[in-house]
């Protein structure tokens, strides 16, 4: 897949917990999971959006597009 998550780096630069983030962001932890080890194909923005805001971040520190050689 040529998206990337890089959900898990940016919770380890913030010290934040899957449960911890699952807590403030209001997502089951086991759908956060999944978007962290990279299991989804989709999210809602409205998800994105409280990861960022949560995270202090943007979507782009979170999702990276490497085009297919």
């Amino acid at each position: 897949m040529p998206i990337i998550l890089r959900l898990d780096r940016v919770m380890a630069d913030r010290k934040m917990s899957l449960n911890e983030l699952s807590e403030k962001v209001g997502v089951a932890n086991v759908n956060l999971s999944k978007l962290k080890n990279g299991k989804v194909s989709a999210i809602r923005f409205s998800t994105l959006e409280a990861i960022c805001n949560v995270l202090d971040c943007q979507p782009g520190d979170i999702l990276e597009f490497k085009r297919e050689q």
